[in-house]
């Protein structure tokens, strides 16, 4: 039952994280519109290897802090101060996200679409906390498992949550001609930064509920 609620927490997880149109889907969007499906694919599976790489490194620290709860106390405190940060950048501070995606990001390592995939998602940090966030969070309701097969289960559907989003940005932006991507309609930064507000809040009243 373990490794099935965590494939489902996993798989979720990782397909509502990427859902945000952002750097990552939109370039596998405008490779798939200038190259087509087959390169596209090739950068979104070097996407997935990196975020399975990502989320075992977070999972591991998050088992660490189960055992030692005395620790999340204080974490809870230094990830407040860095999700306020976060909230700061995306509201404040990052780029408006309806701007076009610069061609240079696409031209980049035609012949090696895989390894840039890998290369622009490990330039995203954000999945540490992230997932450390998430594992520690279900499994203080009992849905989340840290035993080494439930935990290698979760880090699998991390991977295929997160191609299966990418695969419909892909599907969804066919091949064309010249075309470019049309800048979105929404600043997705503001709506990141919402949701790392919302998460700061709930960190905010946790912390002095336990004082």
């Amino acid at each position: 039952m373990g490794i099935l609620f965590n494939f489902i927490i996993a798989f979720s997880a990782a397909f509502i994280g990427v859902i945000p149109p952002g750097l990552i889907n939109m370039s596998a969007a405008k490779i798939s519109m200038k190259e087509g499906r087959r390169n596209a694919t090739l950068f979104s599976l070097g996407v997935c290897v990196t975020i399975m790489f990502q989320t075992y490194i977070a999972l591991l620290f998050a088992r660490f802090l189960e055992k030692n709860p005395s620790i999340i106390a204080s974490l809870e405190q230094v990830a407040l101060g860095i999700f306020i940060c976060i909230t700061i950048y995306f509201l404040f501070i990052a780029k408006d996200t309806r701007r076009a995606i610069p061609d240079n990001l696409v031209r980049k390592s035609k012949k090696k679409r895989f390894f840039g995939g890998m290369f622009i998602a490990f330039l995203n940090v954000l999945p540490l906390p992230y997932w450390v966030y998430v594992s520690v969070t279900f499994s203080a309701f009992g849905w989340f498992s840290f035993e080494t097969p439930a935990l290698q289960t979760a880090v699998l559907a991390s991977g295929i949550g997160t191609f299966v989003i990418l695969r419909l940005y892909v599907h969804l932006f066919k091949q064309k001609d010249s075309s470019k991507v049309a800048p979105l309609k929404v600043n997705m930064n503001f709506i990141i930064g919402a949701v790392t507000a919302l998460i700061s809040l709930i960190t905010a009243i946790k912390i002095f509920k336990d004082l």
